[in-house]
């Protein structure tokens, strides 16, 4: 997967993918090259077993600002010079649209856990990335909201009305969708929204200690993981949600990885997985 971007850095540790959007003087603020990278971006990493874990992150004081409004008002994602520029006001939302919500789907198909580093604000489109990432960790600046009902949008945007619910109960959930009140790191932490609420300069360093744990396990596994977690999210029953967890540990069962690490436990010693 080829890392050249223009809008967002790609800082590669091994299997661990720290993305960067990078538009800090726009705070980020999804333009119509920002989300063809991130589209790119999440697009390839679904067929990326070497990448084994994701941090996204915003470049500078903020994790991002929402859509570029400057960019939506006069219909046209003119720095993007791709085939996000679309002319007309009505048809260039359509096909935003439809961009912006695939990126989130894909961040769900992808394999790897993301976890999402949050500092400053995450608004709008920028708080639907949050909230599809497996896991949020937050500086003490974060400021979240579903800012699109606050400029004449639905509160429903880009998988808010699926996750948040989910994350954080119905009844709180449609209070913030309904509203579009901004949750503070604080209220963010005791209401489940996030992991962790950590100090501004030690944000990057609890995102990557968290992924260089993820990072001891077999890859296999924790691809399986995440796989039957998205699954069972919306299972039907309990007995469904069984039936996925029985066929992957199945399957898992017979790797060289579950081998090792059987023998590496009964020896005191940290496995050395390879992906069989």
């Amino acid at each position: 997967m080829a890392d050249e971007y223009k809008t967002l850095e790609i800082e590669r540790r091994g299997p661990l993918a720290i993305v960067s959007m990078n538009r800090p003087a726009k705070l980020n603020a999804l333009s119509g090259q920002l989300i063809a990278d991130l589209h790119n971006c999440f697009s390839g990493m679904c067929h990326d077993f070497k990448t084994r874990v994701i941090i996204l992150r915003g470049a500078g004081r903020a994790f991002c600002a929402g859509a570029d409004l400057e960019q939506l008002t006069t219909g046209s994602f003119t720095d993007a010079g791709s085939q996000y520029d679309m002319g007309p006001v009505q048809y260039h939302y359509h096909m935003a649209q439809s961009v912006l919500s695939e990126i989130v789907i894909m961040m769900r198909r992808c394999p790897q856990p993301i976890i999402g580093a949050v500092n400053g604000h995450a608004i709008g489109g920028g708080f639907s990335l949050a909230l599809a990432c497996d896991v949020r960790i937050v500086s003490e600046s974060a400021r979240m909201n579903a800012g699109y009902i606050r400029i004449g949008l639905s509160g429903c945007d880009m998988g808010s009305s699926y996750f948040l619910p989910r994350i954080i109960g119905f009844s709180r959930a449609a209070e913030y969708l309904y509203t579009g009140r901004v949750i503070d790191a604080a209220t963010a932490d005791r209401i489940g929204l996030v992991s962790r609420v950590v100090a501004e300069d030690k944000l990057m360093d609890a995102a990557v200690e968290l992924a260089e744990e993820m990072l001891l396990t077999a890859p296999f596994g924790l691809r399986m993981t995440k796989e039957a977690y998205n699954l069972n999210v919306d299972a039907p029953s309990l007995e469904s949600a069984i039936n996925i967890e029985n066929r992957n540990q199945s399957l898992l069962s017979f790797t060289e990885d579950h081998r090792e690490g059987g023998i590496a436990m009964f020896e005191k010693r940290k496995p050395v997985y390879r992906d069989r």
